[in-house]
């Protein structure tokens, strides 16, 4: 079952809390006081990816730096090596408590906890459907084609359109910004409206440049919708009654969903 997912701007890993790097006795008491990251070297090192850094701080995990990053009005969280090799996605997590830690925690905006939506004010007028068109089972995917996850999620998907020919599955692409690539494959797939695009974006394959500002506006309209809606990872699925599904299952745990059972 694919119920794993990536949170705005973190996949859901665990990151072991210290290396062999800095494993020498003597090493590792007060991080700080040895190494040091301001916010424009920061900004240097992940300038590549279009994030701002905003503020830097050193994460729970011994040999990480936490910057707490924006874009397009975004908040997330980074990590970047001591050694300022590696950018690392991801979410260190307490093996003890099983909760994640942040150093930004304050700094973050709290989720709004939403078990379910209206599906009547969902864009579906953005969505890409996959399926039959005029099912009378509904399915809405939040789903980034950069995201691993969602990468197998949607081989799942194509297999449920075979199995359950009576299910239109909408498609709403929400490009994460931790996944810069992603708007633009959205983009070129609204544009299209081509089944082989859409598969080429989510096997990583190249997929034609967007060139429309309609486009733009869709995904923004999409990305908007989810997060006013508490819908801040993919992939995410919506039920035909509203309800929220954190994470995707196989074709035939989803079509049992949708059945009822």
């Amino acid at each position: 079952m694919l119920k794993k997912l990536c949170i705005a701007f973190a996949a859901t890993v665990v990151l072991i809390s210290s290396t062999q790097a800095f494993a020498k006795e003597g090493h590792g008491k007060d991080c700080a006081s040895c190494h040091s990251l301001t916010v424009k070297d920061a900004g240097e090192l992940v300038k590549k990816i279009g994030v701002t850094v905003t503020s830097v701080k050193q994460s729970a995990s011994k040999g990480l730096f936490e910057l707490l990053v924006d874009k397009d009005g975004q908040k997330g969280i980074l990590y970047v090596d001591y050694g300022k090799k590696h950018l690392i996605q991801g979410a260190v997590v307490n093996l003890e408590k099983l909760e994640q830690v942040i150093a930004h925690k304050n700094e973050l905006p709290q989720q709004k906890q939403v078990t379910s939506v209206d599906v009547k004010t969902i864009p579906v007028n953005n969505a890409f459907i996959m399926g039959n068109p005029n099912g009378t089972k509904k399915l809405y995917v939040f789903t980034d084609p950069d995201c691993p996850y969602c990468k197998k999620g949607h081989a799942e998907l194509k297999k449920l359109a075979e199995i359950a020919p009576d299910v239109a599955i909408h498609v709403m692409l929400f490009p994460l910004p931790m996944h810069p690539a992603a708007y633009d494959k959205s983009r070129a797939v609204l544009e299209t409206m081509s089944s082989e695009v859409l598969d080429k974006a989510f096997e990583g394959k190249d997929v034609p440049k967007p060139e429309k500002e309609s486009s733009k506006k869709a995904i923004d309209e999409i990305i908007k919708f989810g997060q006013a809606n508490g819908i801040t990872g993919t992939p995410t699925m919506v039920m035909p009654d509203g309800k929220i599904q954190v994470g995707m299952r196989d074709a035939e745990t989803m079509k049992k969903m949708l059945e009822g059972k």
